[in-house]
């Protein structure tokens, strides 16, 4: 019954998206991973990391899981979304933004348009944190990949966007985007996506608070006349596009950064 009255008191706006914070497994999401597999992830020292599996409430108030995300509460952004991607519709968007509560040790288990505990955004960045701040909200799992109103609606949180240049994200990554629609047409059944950030440890964080993105990456996996056919993605390069990498190579890059295997289970 309180998910229904929250519901109304939102109608006007938009249907809100919903997440939980869930075991390092990610046990209530495996799907959206190659193999039900999540990436080998190894944080820097002294970096911590939470697994959410996004999800919202549908019409019969049952929990529907959209996709997977490992945020870290010490840069308060995403490390990165996984997802499905299955086909891509011209979806509306709504860009009302979230949070998920239950970072800050609020009890409310669902995400809000804003917490009502004294400590939120102990743990993750909050709305004000990009006011004037010269960045956009950058999505990980992007709009434009997703296929109906649901998916389009839980993309919008600030656990699945980082700090991004307002160039590139507009004009290059946005290019990236529609080209791995086209190539993902081509597969032979679903694909499976993993986009991520990696911070920028040298730029002032926002209101010092939220690390901002120096890199983002994505790889893409999914089988190709019945062969596994993966690859990776990483921008913006010194020219400020994206450049096309094996996946292998996307993970020898990043090795710079941090330690990660995207697709353990099965070679890309």
């Amino acid at each position: 019954m309180k998910h229904l009255v929250f519901l109304l008191l939102l109608s006007s706006v938009c249907f809100f998206a919903l997440s939980e914070v869930v075991d390092n497994n990610f046990s209530k999401c495996k799907e959206f991973f190659l193999d039900t597999a999540p990436p080998d992830f190894t944080p820097p020292v002294g970096v911590s990391v939470k697994p959410i599996c996004q999800c919202i409430w549908d019409n019969n108030d049952k929990q529907i899981f959209i996709y997977a995300t490992l945020y870290s509460t010490t840069w308060k952004i995403p490390v990165y979304s996984a997802y499905v991607f299955r086909e891509s519709k011209s979806i509306g968007r709504c860009d009302v933004w979230y949070i998920e509560p239950q970072l800050d040790g609020d009890p409310e288990p669902c995400m809000r348009p804003k917490g009502y505990g004294s400590k939120i955004g102990t743990n993750q960045a909050v709305n004000n944190d990009y006011e004037n701040s010269g960045y956009d909200k950058g999505h990980l799992y992007p709009v434009l990949h997703t296929k109906n109103h649901l998916s389009m609606l839980a993309t919008s949180t600030l656990t699945n966007a980082a700090p991004q240049n307002k160039c590139f994200n507009r004009v290059a990554w946005l290019e990236h985007e529609r080209a791995v629609i086209e190539d993902l047409e081509s597969c032979d059944e679903a694909a499976y996506v993993v986009t991520g950030v990696v911070p920028d440890m040298q730029a002032p964080k926002l209101y010092n608070r939220v690390t901002v993105s120096k890199y983002y990456w994505r790889a893409t996996c999914c089988l190709k006349n019945s062969q596994y056919t993966g690859k990776g993605y990483f921008g913006p390069d010194n020219n400020g596009q994206v450049q096309e990498l094996t996946i292998k190579g996307l993970q020898d890059k990043l090795s710079g950064f941090y330690q990660i295997h995207i697709f353990p289970s099965i070679p890309c």
